[in-house]
């Protein structure tokens, strides 16, 4: 994790995407393409602890709207990628009426957790052995709490800007992200959050 508590790789990549949305902003077709790249595969791994195999649907939808709507988006890398997940959700509650179920657990395939990049095979076998893992014990959490750790841990977004995409205050997704990350290390026997033995 990263400064704030905020995934390295996110953080990373901010720089790149705010610049991209910009010049998308300007119409820059390959610039989209850019924006996309960098914000879907963690929009879409959050999407799938939401609604499951409706994900890509979701998704698709909510890009539609991203895109009708660029203009009107101000902010750098970081908001952007708060702003997306923001318009997701809401495509993803609204599938969530129209079924009338709670959201269901999903497998989330390592693929769309990873940024574009190069890595070594074995280290990505390996994660995506831990990550599947982790995935399936999501599914052991109360919504708020997976929601909380899928937005803070998949998208990458800081405690403000997950509060904003679930309505919430700060504190409490922070609460919310510690108390799920807690669980799921008792689950695994392990620490917990910072280190400190649970």
């Amino acid at each position: 994790m990263g400064q704030g508590g905020e995934p390295r790789r996110a953080q990373a990549h901010d720089g790149e995407l705010g610049a991209a949305v910009a010049r998308a902003q300007e119409g820059d077709e390959a610039a989209f393409a850019v924006a996309y790249r960098l914000v879907q595969p963690g929009l879409l791994g959050y999407l799938r602890g939401l609604v499951g195999d409706e994900a890509e649907d979701v998704a698709s939808d909510a890009w539609l709207e991203i895109a009708r709507d660029l203009g009107r988006f101000r902010g750098d890398g970081a908001g952007f990628r708060g702003w997306t997940a923001t318009i997701a959700r809401h495509r993803a509650l609204d599938l969530l009426r129209r079924q009338k179920v709670r959201p269901r657990p999903a497998a989330l395939e390592q693929d769309v957790l990873e940024l574009p990049g190069v890595q070594d095979t074995a280290e990505q076998a390996l994660e995506a052995l831990s990550t599947e893992r982790a995935l399936a014990l999501l599914d052991l959490l109360p919504p708020d709490q997976r929601e909380a750790v899928l937005l803070r841990v998949v998208v990458g977004l800081d405690a403000p800007a997950a509060a904003r995409v679930l309505g919430k205050r700060p504190g409490a997704v922070r609460t919310a992200a510690y108390r799920g990350l807690k669980r799921l290390a008792r689950r695994l026997g392990g620490d917990g959050p910072g280190g400190r033995p649970v």
